[in-house]
């Protein structure tokens, strides 16, 4: 089932950080259980959503809602700031919702912290808890330990990533995107997150300088789909589909991007754009 995402309550972090984790988990929802060590295939079987207990004004930011009774519901924190009283906060607002909800499933907590030192909410009342298999505390600089290269655990990665590394680790997650996912509308949200993300590691950057980072300019690339493209599908219902499409390849061709992109993004073999890009005598 396709995961859904409703509007959250965002914290104010240096990286906007609850929010890019939440686009991550809507958009790659199999990140969410590498960063636990479980199968990604589960993502599956739940669904991702904002909570919020209205009795008490309590809003659990991130929920992944199983299908089955025999799942448990994972709540999941982001929290990228020192809290003292981060750990209280957390234990109240997911029993208030056990106490709410009609469900009957088990449950575990998840939170991710960039570093162990921004751990720092008082545990002297939940240490059982956070001793059990009930919470799960994800470390992102300890993340190297995870033998993945998934797209979803190296965009997260990307949140953390050093300043002087963080473009040219950026260009290599968008580049094995575009050879991995066959999906274009996957590929632009995962553009999209990443560009994200430099925005607010690099703010002297323009979304521009950012797109050209990335071989073409991502950006241009979007207002095509927007404009461009809608003309060619219309021109394609009026005198066919596949040659609306072909008469748009040139001006894909014009932004940059390669054969490979173009068949992609349109749904034509190879061989067909590459003759359809040559020059008419």
């Amino acid at each position: 089932m396709k995961c859904k995402i409703c509007s959250s309550t965002v914290k104010q972090a240096p990286l906007k950080t609850d929010s890019i984790f939440y686009r991550i988990f809507q958009s790659i929802p199999s990140t969410f259980f590498e960063l636990i060590n479980q199968p990604p295939q589960l993502a599956s079987a739940y669904q991702f959503s904002s909570v919020e207990v209205k009795q008490l004004a309590f809003r659990i930011d991130g929920v992944f809602l199983p299908n089955t009774p025999d799942l448990p519901i994972y709540f999941a924190e982001v929290q990228f700031q020192p809290d003292k009283k981060f750990y209280s906060r957390l234990f109240t607002e997911i029993f208030n919702y056990l106490d709410k909800t009609e469900l009957t499933n088990n449950w575990r907590g998840v939170v991710i912290f960039p570093n162990r030192s921004v751990d720092t909410g008082n545990t002297e009342r939940y240490t059982e808890l956070l001793n059990s298999q009930r919470v799960t505390r994800v470390y992102l600089d300890e993340l190297s330990s995870i033998e993945s290269s998934s797209i979803g655990i190296e965009t997260v990665k990307l949140i953390i990533e050093p300043e002087s590394t963080a473009t040219t680790k950026a260009v290599e997650i968008v580049n094995i995107a575009r050879r991995q996912i066959p999906d274009v509308t996957t590929i632009r949200e995962i553009i999209q997150l990443i560009e994200t993300i430099l925005i607010y590691k690099l703010p002297r950057l323009s979304q521009e300088e950012i797109g050209k980072m990335f071989g073409l300019n991502e950006l241009k690339q979007t207002r095509f789909y927007q404009d461009v493209f809608a003309e060619g599908e219309q021109k394609g219902k009026q005198e066919g589909r596949q040659e609306g499409k072909l008469e748009a390849i040139p001006q894909l061709l014009g932004l940059g991007l390669s054969i490979e992109q173009i068949a992609q993004a349109l749904g034509l073999d190879e061989q067909v754009v590459r003759q359809a890009a040559q020059p008419k005598s």
